[in-house]
C-alpha cells in the first residue's frame, strides 16, 4: 500500500502545474481533489501550519518562490518527514534547472515528471540523493545532445 496518494506543483494562482496520483481516480475526482485542496492551501496563512487534513488525506504543503508543492498522504505518515521529501525534492529540481521556477516546470514537464518519478515509486519514497536522481536524466540529455548533433 502506497502511503503517497499525490503530489502537487501549483502556482499562487492555483493553477496545477504538475500533478502525479499513486491511486485510481476519475478525471472529476481529480479535478475536484486539486480545486478543494489547492483553495485550502492558498488561503492558510504563513503562520499557519504546513499540515491540514482533507477527507481521508493529510496534506503537507511548502511554499518556494511562486509554487506550492503540496503532497497528500495517509494519516499514518509523519509530517515533518513529507515536509523533508518535499525539500529534496526542491533542490533537486534546482540542482537540475539551475534555480527551479514555474516556467522550468512548465516548459520541461516531462523531465519534471522523470526527476519525480526517480523518487517516488507506486507512492513510495525510494529514493532522496540528489545524484543519484540526477544521474539517469543527465545521461539521457547527453544522449539527446549527442543525436541531436549527426
Amino acid at each position: 500500500m502506497s502511503e503517497i496518494k499525490f503530489v502537487l506543483m501549483v502556482n499562487k494562482q492555483g493553477q496545477t502545474r504538475l500533478a502525479q496520483y499513486y491511486e485510481q481516480q476519475t478525471i472529476q475526482e481529480k479535478n475536484a481533489l486539486e480545486g478543494e485542496i489547492v483553495r485550502k492551501c492558498l488561503a492558510r496563512s504563513e503562520n499557519q501550519c504546513s499540515f491540514l487534513e482533507y477527507r481521508n488525506y493529510k496534506c503537507v504543503y511548502r511554499r518556494y518562490a511562486s509554487l506550492f508543492f503540496i503532497v497528500g498522504v495517509e494519516n499514518k505518515v509523519n509530517e515533518l518527514a513529507i515536509l523533508e521529501f518535499i525539500h529534496s525534492l526542491v533542490e533537486t529540481l534546482d540542482k537540475y534547472f539551475e534555480n527551479v521556477c514555474e516556467l522550468d516546470i512548465m516548459f520541461n514537464i516531462e523531465r519534471a515528471h522523470f526527476i519525480l518519478d526517480e523518487m517516488v515509486m507506486n507512492g513510495s519514497i525510494v529514493e532522496t540523493n540528489k545524484s543519484n536522481i540526477l544521474k539517469p536524466i543527465r545521461l539521457m540529455d547527453k544522449f539527446n545532445d549527442r543525436s541531436g548533433d549527426r
